[in-house]
């Protein structure tokens, strides 16, 4: 597998597109591929995401997505890992684990204070993933949200 960026402009987007639609349904969500497509287009042409994909060829056998986010305090950037799915067809062969490394790296080539995610902890594979790349759980913040409304 061979990791690269992915833009709209790219070759392979509409099969990266596909790919994320799919992560969607994995998480319960409908199919949506039109509205997939021009979001995911839309959010990586206005900079609030960036995509890797991991290519076996012509094919696509996972994603990444990031954003890059400012560190106030520490007068910096942080990055944050959104969005992390490897193809079923493609897992247990270190595709997630790449991907993963390929953020740690850029971020790290950037300058970036952290890297951070987010997950369920009843995702155990994710959490072994996370753990065994050197992630750790932060104690002493609360995770907090509030839903404006549905889409």
């Amino acid at each position: 597998m061979k990791i690269r960026a992915m833009t709209p402009g790219d070759e392979a987007f509409e099969q990266a597109a596909t790919l994320f639609d799919e992560y969607r349904v994995h998480y319960g969500e409908v199919s949506d591929p039109l509205r997939t497509r021009e979001w995911l287009a839309e959010q990586l042409t206005v900079g609030r995401l960036r995509m890797a994909v991991a290519a076996d060829g012509a094919r696509l056998g996972g994603l990444i997505t990031s954003a890059v986010l400012p560190a106030s305090l520490r007068l910096g950037a942080a990055w944050s890992v959104r969005d992390l799915f490897v193809a079923p067809d493609h897992r247990r062969a270190g595709i997630a684990r790449t991907l993963l490394d390929h953020v740690v790296a850029e971020a790290r080539a950037a300058g970036a204070l952290r890297v951070s995610l987010v997950t369920e902890p009843e995702n155990g594979p994710a959490l072994g993933l996370y753990r065994a790349a050197g992630f750790r759980p932060v104690e002493g913040l609360a995770h907090l949200s509030l839903t404006l409304g549905k889409r």
